[in-house]
């Protein structure tokens, strides 16, 4: 194998790797670019290669005595764990020693665990974070419209009281999580978390949910209300999510229109996992591209709980 510069009889291999990016991990609240060569141009642009076959390419920026940085890393899914990854890192930041650049930077989606410790597995470390915002949120917001509230809570479908609380204190921790949760007694079949961090940041919300159903062999359900304008639910089965609701499916941003579609509750699963009636989860869970369509949210968010037989939802 060998890592050389790409020309310009590679750009449509590199049109082909970049939308396959696109396709498999693309999870920003807006509509990826349309791909074309313009997306790398004036930037280093190396191609991993073996019998002249296109293995993996990665691209980026050298800034002369100050630093490099790498926009992707892409290698073909059936080539990776190979180490192809590593020489193409490793000939980006030989031509960045080069060139006089003495540290190396890259961007790493927040969902993306397993990059995540690949990178820091060679030494990366996190010394910022990329935050994104619908314009119209902005505005609203810079405008003087108060920011809507956000609550939320866990419920794990147990009267195991004693095995949610254990899970809780080792998995909340790691998401930097600081005080205690607060676990409540069973209700109804289902043992409630909340905290803090739940409230406000969706990702650690339905983490801890996934690993509290690993955790436990339980339904779990992870359950919102946002900006004080959207409901959402999260429900997972060993693990793994398998239905979610967002009342408003593009209140944070666009989305792709399966996506959107995605975002509706399945009334069929949801009776499955929480002997809901399917009916009344259909009526209730219904979703709108406006919240002024739809019952105010904290109003939703109750008849929601009520119906997935939720006790002490939200606030507790």
């Amino acid at each position: 194998m060998i890592v050389r510069e790409a020309t310009a009889a590679d750009d449509a291999t590199l049109v082909t790797f970049q939308k396959e990016i696109f396709a498999e991990r693309w999870d920003r609240p807006w509509s990826p670019p349309e791909v074309s060569p313009a997306m790398w141009g004036g930037k280093l642009v190396l191609v991993a290669e073996e019998d002249g076959e296109a293995l993996g390419f990665a691209f980026g920026e050298i800034q002369p005595d100050t630093l490099a940085h790498v926009n992707v890393v892409y290698v073909r899914p059936e080539r990776r764990r190979q180490g192809i990854s590593k020489a193409l890192l490793a000939e980006f930041a030989a031509r960045a020693r080069e060139a006089g650049a003495e540290h190396l930077s890259l961007d790493v989606a927040t969902t993306n665990e397993v990059g995540q410790k690949v990178w820091q597995r060679l030494g990366f470390t996190e010394w910022a974070r990329r935050l994104t915002v619908p314009i119209e949120t902005l505005e609203r917001r810079v405008a003087g419209g108060e920011q809507g509230e956000w609550y939320a809570s866990v419920h794990v479908q147990t009267d195991d009281f004693d095995a949610v609380q254990a899970a809780v204190s080792k998995y909340l921790p790691r998401y930097g999580g600081s005080g205690e949760a607060r676990v409540a007694k069973p209700r109804n079949g289902w043992v409630a978390v909340y905290h803090e961090l739940l409230d406000h940041d969706r990702k650690t919300r339905e983490r801890l949910a996934s690993e509290l159903s690993n955790a436990t062999s339980a339904v779990v359900c992870a359950i919102a209300v946002e900006d004080g304008a959207v409901v959402r639910y999260a429900l997972f089965e060993r693990g793994s999510i398998v239905d979610e609701y967002q009342s408003v499916p593009e209140y944070h941003g666009p989305l792709p229109p399966g996506d959107v579609v995605a975002l509706g509750a399945n009334p069929t699963v949801v009776a499955r996992l929480t002997g809901a009636e399917p009916g009344r989860v259909r009526a209730v869970a219904r979703t709108a591209a406006s919240p002024d369509e739809l019952p105010p949210a904290p109003e939703l968010f109750a008849q929601l709980a009520e119906v997935l037989g939720l006790e002490g939802a939200g606030r507790g």
